[in-house]
């Protein structure tokens, strides 16, 4: 797509780099993976935002313990901002009650994803990260052909289906022309307290191969923690620092 007809900010915001973490299936922790994401590079110095893009399953506030409601004037929304500086925006925020359904149809879904990014004053980040919906839908449309979007992270689970997923969304990154920075797989194992044994809870990865098929990079290999679990539940997601994503922090440093 031309890059001419991609939105621009109204707020004056600058931002350096915009990266979407995306799933070809849901329940693969993708919401996990990008709080976790977002948290390593904060840590490392950078300043980051976290758009989320998932309008019917919003679960990014919940993570970071956000109860606060969206804020500003006119054409102008104020974000949240976590303990450590995290500046975040999700559907929550515009909700009389966090439970309360989001019952809206695809267009108005697709243009509050679009406003996220042109009317939120997200001043100045290092990066952006777009907590995407799974699948190949409107949203992913609507981020993909409006946003100058510059990456995307995958998000995978060992089954065996992952790699009929994975493939329609490599073909639709190819499609929209944005590349695959690499995949991260997630409930990958699981380690025993009591033997320090892993075990393939969901079957044998193969992640590996698929990457291979595709020429992309196996960035991460997520474990089942409960104290992740735990930390996600408690809003406390940024006192969390039990997995390596060095290589995926890497890989957005190189770029």
């Amino acid at each position: 797509m031309n890059e001419s007809m991609k939105a621009s900010s109204k707020t004056g915001s600058d931002i350096n780099h915009i990266i979407a973490i995306v799933s070809g299936k849901g329940g693969v922790g993708k919401s996990s993976v990008t709080s976790l994401l977002a948290c390593a590079m904060q840590r490392k110095g950078y300043q980051v935002g976290i758009l989320d893009a998932d309008i019917t399953g919003s679960s990014i506030t919940k993570t970071f313990g956000i109860t606060a409601k969206a804020t500003g004037e006119e054409g102008r929304i104020e974000p949240a901002t976590s303990r450590t500086g995290i500046k975040i925006i999700s559907t929550n925020m515009l909700l009389s009650e966090e439970s309360d359904p989001v019952i809206w149809r695809g267009p108005l879904i697709a243009n509050t994803v679009k406003l996220f990014y042109t009317d939120v004053d997200w001043q100045t980040l290092d990066y952006l990260f777009i907590d995407m919906p799974p699948g190949t839908g409107d949203v992913p449309l609507t981020v993909f052909q409006s946003l100058p979007v510059e990456g995307l992270i995958m998000v995978t689970s060992p089954q065996q289906l992952v790699s009929m997923v994975v493939e329609k969304a490599v073909n639709m990154a190819a499609t929209m022309q944005i590349p695959i920075l690499g995949l991260v797989e997630n409930y990958s194992y699981f380690l025993c307290p009591d033997n320090q044994k892993r075990y393939a809870v969901f079957g044998e990865s193969h992640l590996q191969e698929i990457g291979e098929r595709h020429a992309l990079p196996v960035l991460a290999r997520l474990g089942i923690d409960e104290q992740l679990s735990l930390a996600c539940d408690q809003g406390a997601i940024e006192s969390y620092e039990g997995c390596d994503l060095s290589a995926l922090c890497n890989t957005l440093e190189e770029r």
